[in-house]
């Protein structure tokens, strides 16, 4: 029953047996956990981290796990989020699934049926980051770019070639070539090509709207 991947773990439950006895068996295959009475008490003392999921009981005092859930969504955490729980409503249920929930596991659940969905989450949270890292990566470079090397990045992007482009603006086919050659040295990239998979690993359209 090892675990495959590492990472970390916010754990939310009201039942302090369950929060004790999920923390260690979590600890003991290589996780790092932290481990919260209620929703409240996370919102005051967690700290996003990545690679993380974060394990949430549905029916708490205070504020539930879907209310938690949506509230976290507003503050922009995107962390995974698996809820476990044994009296959830059928409404409960879809709420949390709308809502993006990673997974659904109802008490009780075995523990390998539990560290498959904490893997799977896992592995969505190290895959939102790396395209967060990429974007963020993109933007400061595109930033870079004057006016013009951003009418010719766009260009580059839609496929046109240096004499298209000259064509439709007036600019001699040399100076389109100058500017080209500026864009792919400020993106960072040898080619053409290159610089149109850049775009397409991240939401260019985004940045460029920034």
């Amino acid at each position: 029953m090892q675990a495959s991947n590492t990472g970390h773990i916010y754990l939310v439950d009201d039942d302090a047996s369950i929060r004790e006895a999920l923390a260690s068996t979590l600890e003991r295959q290589g996780f790092s956990v932290t481990a919260y009475a209620s929703a409240d008490e996370f919102l005051k003392n967690a700290t996003p981290v990545s690679p993380a999921v974060l394990l949430l009981d549905m029916r708490m005092p205070g504020q539930n796990g879907a209310d938690l859930q949506a509230d976290l969504a507003q503050h922009g955490w995107i962390t995974p989020i698996i809820f476990l729980s044994g009296e959830s409503l059928p409404a409960q249920i879809v709420r949390a699934m709308k809502q993006g929930a990673s997974d659904f596991l109802l008490k009780p659940f075995s523990m390998q049926d539990l560290l498959t969905t904490v893997d799977q989450a896992l592995a969505k949270d190290r895959a939102i980051h790396e395209v967060l890292i990429k974007t963020r990566t993109v933007e400061k470079r595109y930033v870079t770019l004057t006016p013009r090397e951003r009418e010719v990045f766009d260009a580059i992007i839609a496929g046109k070639t240096n004499k298209q482009v000259a064509d439709e603006d007036g600019s001699a086919a040399a100076t389109i070539k100058l500017h080209r050659s500026r864009v792919l040295s400020k993106m960072q990239v040898d080619s053409v090509a290159d610089l149109i998979a850049l775009t397409r690993e991240v939401d260019i359209s985004a940045i460029k709207s920034k």
